[in-house]
């Protein structure tokens, strides 16, 4: 059974950072996706970026690129998601999903076996 515990979020300011950590446990597979999904009240899952675990490949959203980073440390099992010049529109619920297998799909978050519990980001202008 893979379990995913998400930590980082919390209330910042327009332009501040925060670092979200995803630690993945219990994986039998090497090559593996970890995903960071994303939920605004009212709307729908938003897939933001994503990490090709064995693979190192890394995808991003329109919308975050160039202020959201990807990575990982092999270390600890754990993949980050480092949230930069944040704005107002990135308040959601942030959660990390796995999925097995070489890639990742960010516009179709139905594909995601395992999810953590989320933890919030709050940005206020």
């Amino acid at each position: 059974q893979v379990q995913l515990v998400e930590s980082g979020g919390g209330s910042v300011q327009t332009g501040e950072s925060l670092r979200l950590s995803c630690v993945v446990s219990g994986s039998t597979y090497s090559n593996y996706c970890v995903a960071w999904i994303r939920q605004a009240p009212e709307k729908e899952r938003d897939g933001v970026a994503a990490f090709t675990v064995g693979a190192g490949r890394t995808y991003y959203a329109d919308s975050v690129k160039g202020r959201f980073t990807i990575s990982q440390d092999n270390t600890k099992n754990t993949v980050y998601l480092q949230m930069n010049n944040l704005k107002p529109e990135d308040t959601a619920m942030y959660y990390c999903a796995y999925r097995s297998g070489r890639y990742c799909y960010l516009d179709n978050p139905g594909v995601y076996d395992y999810w953590g519990q989320g933890t919030p980001v709050t940005v206020s202008s």
